[in-house]
């Protein structure tokens, strides 16, 4: 079965950094465009940042100049680095990718979600 293990979320101070990884695992040929998006409570779910796989990124406004993506295409994963972490960034981050699979086709997945706090 294909699925995206997600990690390094966790409670940091306003200012503080955190990197998030998620990592794809499974019959895949290729990985596509991958990114993360965000949810807090209630609140509609918003696209933080994409990669694709010749490494053109984008990021929201909001988090632009703060949080930089990255990939690894060899393993398969998706990282986001977070730094001058705001409380405004608190939040469920779920990785998602598009993935070519082996002997199928393409498709989007998504990871469980990790949650970020950011609070004094």
């Amino acid at each position: 079965q294909v699925q995206l293990v997600e990690s390094g979320g966790g409670l940091v101070q306003p200012g503080g950094s955190l990197r998030l990884s998620c990592a794809a695992s499974g019959s895949i040929f290729r990985a596509n465009a991958m990114g993360w998006y965000r949810q807090a409570p209630g609140k509609q779910r918003e696209l933080v940042a994409t990669v694709t796989s010749g490494d053109s990124t984008y990021y929201a406004d909001s988090v632009k100049g703060r949080f930089t993506i990255s990939r690894d295409n060899a393993k398969n994963t998706v990282y986001l680095q977070m730094s001058s972490l705001k409380p405004e960034d608190t939040a469920v981050y779920y990785c998602n990718a598009d993935l070519l699979l082996r002997f199928g086709n393409s498709r989007t997945y998504w990871g469980q979600g990790t949650q970020v706090t950011v609070s004094s």
